[in-house]
Protein backbone atom coordinates (compact mmCIF):
# COMPACT_ATOMS: atom_id res chain seq x y z
CA UNK A 1 0.00 0.00 0.00
CA UNK A 2 3.23 2.74 -0.49
CA UNK A 3 1.32 4.40 -2.93
CA UNK A 4 -1.90 4.66 -0.63
CA UNK A 5 -1.50 9.03 -0.45
CA UNK A 6 -2.47 9.09 -4.21
CA UNK A 7 -5.44 7.48 -3.72
CA UNK A 8 -7.13 9.65 -1.48
CA UNK A 9 -9.96 11.58 -3.05
CA UNK A 10 -10.79 13.07 0.70
CA UNK A 11 -9.25 13.90 4.07
CA UNK A 12 -10.33 11.36 6.79
CA UNK A 13 -10.54 11.71 10.98
CA UNK A 14 -9.81 9.20 12.88
CA UNK A 15 -10.62 10.03 16.68
CA UNK A 16 -9.11 8.31 19.96
CA UNK A 17 -11.31 8.77 22.80
CA UNK A 18 -12.28 7.56 26.28
CA UNK A 19 -10.99 8.39 30.16
CA UNK A 20 -8.12 9.10 31.35
CA UNK A 21 -6.08 5.53 31.16
CA UNK A 22 -7.52 3.91 28.67
CA UNK A 23 -4.36 3.80 26.75
CA UNK A 24 -5.75 6.67 24.08
CA UNK A 25 -2.40 8.39 23.24
CA UNK A 26 -0.71 5.48 22.84
CA UNK A 27 -2.87 3.46 20.46
CA UNK A 28 -3.09 6.87 18.40
CA UNK A 29 0.39 7.34 18.13
CA UNK A 30 1.11 3.78 16.82
CA UNK A 31 -1.57 3.97 14.11
CA UNK A 32 -0.03 7.45 12.96
CA UNK A 33 3.14 5.20 12.91
CA UNK A 34 1.63 2.31 10.54
CA UNK A 35 -0.13 5.08 8.28
CA UNK A 36 2.94 6.58 7.80
CA UNK A 37 4.79 3.86 7.20
CA UNK A 38 2.24 2.48 4.75
CA UNK A 39 2.31 5.60 2.63
CA UNK A 40 -0.79 7.70 3.81
CA UNK A 41 0.07 11.41 4.77
CA UNK A 42 -0.96 11.06 7.84
CA UNK A 43 -0.83 13.45 11.01
CA UNK A 44 -1.67 13.96 14.94
CA UNK A 45 -2.90 16.12 16.63
CA UNK A 46 -4.12 16.72 20.05
CA UNK A 47 -7.08 17.89 22.42
CA UNK A 48 -6.59 20.59 24.68
CA UNK A 49 -4.20 21.95 21.90
CA UNK A 50 -1.19 24.03 22.08
CA UNK A 51 -3.59 27.24 22.02
CA UNK A 52 -3.68 29.89 24.32
CA UNK A 53 -7.13 28.64 25.87
CA UNK A 54 -6.12 24.59 25.61
CA UNK A 55 -2.69 25.74 27.61
CA UNK A 56 -5.00 27.70 30.15
CA UNK A 57 -7.38 24.29 30.54
CA UNK A 58 -4.14 22.56 31.20
CA UNK A 59 -3.17 25.31 33.95
CA UNK A 60 -6.66 24.95 35.70
CA UNK A 61 -6.85 21.19 35.87
CA UNK A 62 -4.42 20.85 38.55
CA UNK A 63 -6.46 22.81 40.86
CA UNK A 64 -9.54 20.93 41.51
CA UNK A 65 -13.03 23.39 41.56
CA UNK A 66 -10.92 25.87 40.09
CA UNK A 67 -13.20 26.47 37.16
CA UNK A 68 -17.03 26.07 37.14
CA UNK A 69 -18.90 23.37 34.59
CA UNK A 70 -19.67 26.50 32.43
CA UNK A 71 -16.12 27.90 32.81
CA UNK A 72 -14.53 25.16 31.54
CA UNK A 73 -17.12 23.90 28.65
CA UNK A 74 -16.23 27.23 27.22
CA UNK A 75 -12.60 26.76 27.44
CA UNK A 76 -12.60 23.92 25.37
CA UNK A 77 -14.95 24.74 23.28
CA UNK A 78 -12.75 28.38 22.14
CA UNK A 79 -10.23 25.38 21.91
CA UNK A 80 -11.22 22.93 20.14
CA UNK A 81 -12.83 26.04 17.47
CA UNK A 82 -9.30 27.08 17.28
CA UNK A 83 -7.63 23.71 16.65
CA UNK A 84 -10.24 23.21 13.61
CA UNK A 85 -9.87 26.27 12.10
CA UNK A 86 -6.14 26.22 12.05
CA UNK A 87 -5.20 22.69 12.50
CA UNK A 88 -8.21 20.21 10.96
CA UNK A 89 -9.63 21.55 8.50
CA UNK A 90 -6.42 22.57 6.56
CA UNK A 91 -5.07 19.05 7.35
CA UNK A 92 -8.09 17.42 5.98
CA UNK A 93 -8.51 19.95 2.83
CA UNK A 94 -4.71 18.83 2.04
CA UNK A 95 -6.39 14.80 2.07
CA UNK A 96 -4.45 13.82 4.79
CA UNK A 97 -5.52 11.07 7.12
CA UNK A 98 -5.63 13.12 10.72
CA UNK A 99 -5.32 11.16 14.05
CA UNK A 100 -6.77 12.97 16.42
CA UNK A 101 -6.39 12.69 20.38
CA UNK A 102 -9.67 13.19 22.00
CA UNK A 103 -12.44 15.37 20.37
CA UNK A 104 -15.97 16.99 21.26
CA UNK A 105 -17.01 13.56 22.89
CA UNK A 106 -14.54 14.21 25.68
CA UNK A 107 -16.09 17.28 26.30
CA UNK A 108 -19.75 15.63 26.37
CA UNK A 109 -18.81 13.07 28.90
CA UNK A 110 -16.31 15.42 31.13
CA UNK A 111 -18.29 18.35 31.53
CA UNK A 112 -21.81 16.04 31.12
CA UNK A 113 -20.48 14.62 34.22
CA UNK A 114 -20.50 17.85 35.64
CA UNK A 115 -23.95 18.49 34.86
CA UNK A 116 -24.03 20.25 31.87
CA UNK A 117 -26.24 18.40 29.45
CA UNK A 118 -25.22 16.36 27.40
CA UNK A 119 -27.23 17.15 24.48
CA UNK A 120 -26.63 20.35 24.65
CA UNK A 121 -23.17 20.19 24.52
CA UNK A 122 -23.22 17.53 21.65
CA UNK A 123 -24.80 20.28 19.49
CA UNK A 124 -23.05 23.25 20.55
CA UNK A 125 -20.34 21.42 18.90
CA UNK A 126 -21.65 19.98 15.92
CA UNK A 127 -22.27 23.84 15.19
CA UNK A 128 -18.87 24.11 13.95
CA UNK A 129 -16.84 20.83 14.62
CA UNK A 130 -15.75 18.51 11.57
CA UNK A 131 -17.45 15.07 11.97
CA UNK A 132 -15.22 12.36 12.18
CA UNK A 133 -15.09 9.14 10.24
CA UNK A 134 -14.01 6.52 12.78
CA UNK A 135 -14.25 7.18 16.46
CA UNK A 136 -12.59 5.00 18.63
CA UNK A 137 -13.87 4.95 22.33
CA UNK A 138 -11.29 2.81 24.58
CA UNK A 139 -13.46 1.27 27.62
CA UNK A 140 -11.53 0.89 30.43
CA UNK A 141 -12.96 1.27 34.47
CA UNK A 142 -12.14 4.28 36.27
CA UNK A 143 -10.18 1.73 39.03
CA UNK A 144 -8.20 0.68 36.06
CA UNK A 145 -7.38 3.17 34.62
CA UNK A 146 -6.27 5.27 37.74
CA UNK A 147 -3.63 2.68 38.71
CA UNK A 148 -2.36 3.10 34.96
CA UNK A 149 -2.29 6.82 35.38
CA UNK A 150 -0.30 6.27 38.75
CA UNK A 151 2.36 3.98 37.30
CA UNK A 152 2.76 6.00 34.33
CA UNK A 153 2.96 10.12 35.51
CA UNK A 154 4.73 12.16 38.02
CA UNK A 155 1.26 13.78 39.19
CA UNK A 156 -2.24 12.94 38.73
CA UNK A 157 -4.56 16.12 36.95
CA UNK A 158 -6.99 16.20 40.02
CA UNK A 159 -9.95 17.44 38.27
CA UNK A 160 -10.49 15.14 35.82
CA UNK A 161 -9.01 12.04 37.52
CA UNK A 162 -11.21 11.00 40.53
CA UNK A 163 -12.66 7.55 40.10
CA UNK A 164 -16.36 8.72 41.42
CA UNK A 165 -16.37 11.10 38.52
CA UNK A 166 -14.37 9.02 36.09
CA UNK A 167 -17.67 6.44 36.64
CA UNK A 168 -19.97 9.24 35.53
CA UNK A 169 -17.83 10.25 32.68
CA UNK A 170 -17.42 6.26 31.64
CA UNK A 171 -21.01 5.89 31.09
CA UNK A 172 -21.43 8.72 28.95
CA UNK A 173 -18.85 7.81 26.90
CA UNK A 174 -20.58 4.21 26.55
CA UNK A 175 -23.60 5.89 25.69
CA UNK A 176 -22.62 6.87 22.74
CA UNK A 177 -23.67 4.85 19.10
CA UNK A 178 -23.23 4.90 15.43
CA UNK A 179 -22.31 3.50 12.68
CA UNK A 180 -18.78 5.27 12.99
CA UNK A 181 -17.98 4.43 16.69
CA UNK A 182 -16.35 1.53 17.78
CA UNK A 183 -15.96 0.71 21.49
CA UNK A 184 -12.82 -1.17 22.53
CA UNK A 185 -12.36 -3.30 25.31
CA UNK A 186 -9.18 -0.89 27.12
CA UNK A 187 -8.22 -4.60 28.98
CA UNK A 188 -6.81 -6.05 26.33
CA UNK A 189 -3.18 -6.42 26.21
CA UNK A 190 -1.66 -2.84 24.08
CA UNK A 191 -0.99 -5.73 20.99
CA UNK A 192 -4.64 -6.65 21.28
CA UNK A 193 -6.15 -3.38 21.31
CA UNK A 194 -4.17 -2.04 18.30
CA UNK A 195 -4.86 -5.03 16.57
CA UNK A 196 -8.35 -4.36 16.23
CA UNK A 197 -8.29 -0.78 15.72
CA UNK A 198 -6.33 -1.30 12.87
CA UNK A 199 -8.48 -3.66 11.19
CA UNK A 200 -11.30 -1.61 11.39
CA UNK A 201 -9.01 1.57 10.28
CA UNK A 202 -7.57 -0.33 7.15
CA UNK A 203 -10.85 -1.66 5.84
CA UNK A 204 -12.47 1.46 5.95
CA UNK A 205 -9.42 3.52 4.28
CA UNK A 206 -8.95 0.32 1.45
CA UNK A 207 -10.73 1.15 -2.37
Amino acid sequence: MSDARYKMKRGILIVFDGIDGAGKTTQAKRLLETLQKEGFDAIYFREPSDSKWGQEVKRKAIHPDSLSPEEELDLFQKDRKENVERNLKPALEKKKVVVLDRYYFSTIAYQGARGIDPLTIQKLNEEFAVKPDLVFILDIAPGNGLKRIEMNRKKKDLLFEQEGYLARVRKIFRSFKGENIFHINALQTEEGIYNEIKKIVFAFLEP
